[in-house]
């Protein structure tokens, strides 16, 4: 942990880099960078000894890249990354950013409870390559979690990463909503490009996208169960745990989004909601993990306590997917 000394000079020598750096990421005169696009977020692969397994997660790098992602979101929640050391976390994003193209946006979980640790970890994760930030929210405390108090956090996260900063609001996982006001007000950091919103509340996700028009900053939808209502109220693209199993499919409804094909778009997400549903909501990562083994990748066990599926269990997450066609 950084001493105030220490943490000072961090503070000073980070602040007067941020204009550099974030003109790096400049997509034209005055604009912050474009994350539009589809991302999967990248699971941790173990093996039977819980150890991190990092051939396989190059193995199912290589496999995703066959996919038009615009990159990968790594350290997510479908990472895993509270079961993960710090050090573990930071050399996951190391051998994702070897193993992935540059053109390939890698996108970092970096988020922890404090402020000082949370600056310090993307901090570390700019280090090892990692395009940008992406903080959840913290949340032990989340009755003191109100707009101010985030505001304050994540301004200061912004203000001291040396890389563009993304939102992160997952209330399934951290019992709180990033309040639309806070995120309002945040949208005019010029380190902060925008939001993954996985509450699933296409209103909200609407009415973000409408109150922050004037700045410079999108909206990424996290589920792909409402991707193509988020498109339709103006997200710019989707962090989809699907798309590690059914990646052509997600890019697809992407494409068929982004070209006004509607009718065909909705044909296709309603094919997509019981799967997405049963990886997510239903069975977690452990469902995700098994249907990825059944697709030809790597799922294998999570660290405990997430413990595997029951036959039952198993048995109606593939059913999910047989009955809508994809297995």
């Amino acid at each position: 942990m950084l001493g105030p000394r220490v943490w000072s000079s961090v503070r000073q020598g980070l602040s007067r880099a941020l204009s550099s750096t974030v003109g790096g990421w400049a997509s034209g005169e005055g604009r912050k960078v474009d994350i539009s696009g589809i991302y999967p977020p990248v699971t941790t692969p173990f093996t039977a000894t819980a150890e991190v397994d990092y051939g396989k997660l190059e193995e199912n790098l290589h496999k995703l890249g066959t996919f038009p992602f615009r990159g990968f979101v790594v350290q997510g929640s479908n990472g895993e990354f509270p079961f993960l050391t710090s050090s573990e976390r930071l050399e996951v994003v190391s051998r994702v950013r070897q193993a992935l193209p540059r053109d390939k946006l890698l996108l970092a979980g970096s988020g922890c409870e404090s402020t000082q640790a949370t600056v310090e970890m993307t901090v570390s994760m700019a280090q090892v390559g990692a395009d940008a930030a992406m903080v959840v929210t913290p949340c032990y405390y989340h009755g003191r979690m109100n707009s101010a108090a985030l505001i304050h956090h994540y301004t200061k996260v912004a203000d001291l990463s040396p890389i563009p900063v993304v939102l992160y609001s997952v209330p399934a996982n951290t019992g709180l909503d990033l309040p639309v006001d806070a995120v309002v007000t945040l949208s005019q950091h010029p380190n902060i490009v925008g939001i993954k919103d996985s509450g699933g509340d296409v209103t909200r996700i609407g009415l973000i996208v409408h109150k922050t028009r004037r700045q410079d900053f999108q909206v990424l939808a996290g589920s792909a169960g409402f991707l193509l209502a988020s498109y339709a109220v103006g997200a710019v693209g989707g962090v989809c745990a699907l798309a590690n199993v059914l990646g052509a499919q997600v890019c697809q409804l992407e494409r068929l989004c982004l070209t006004g094909q509607w009718e065909d778009a909705q044909k296709l997400q309603h094919r997509l909601i019981e799967p997405n549903t049963a990886v997510t909501r239903r069975f977690g990562i452990p469902g995700l993990k098994k249907t990825m083994d059944w697709f030809g990748y790597y799922g294998g066990p999570c660290r405990a306590p997430l413990q595997e599926l029951s036959a039952a269990q198993e048995e109606a997450l593939r059913l999910d997917f047989t009955s809508n066609g994809w297995l």
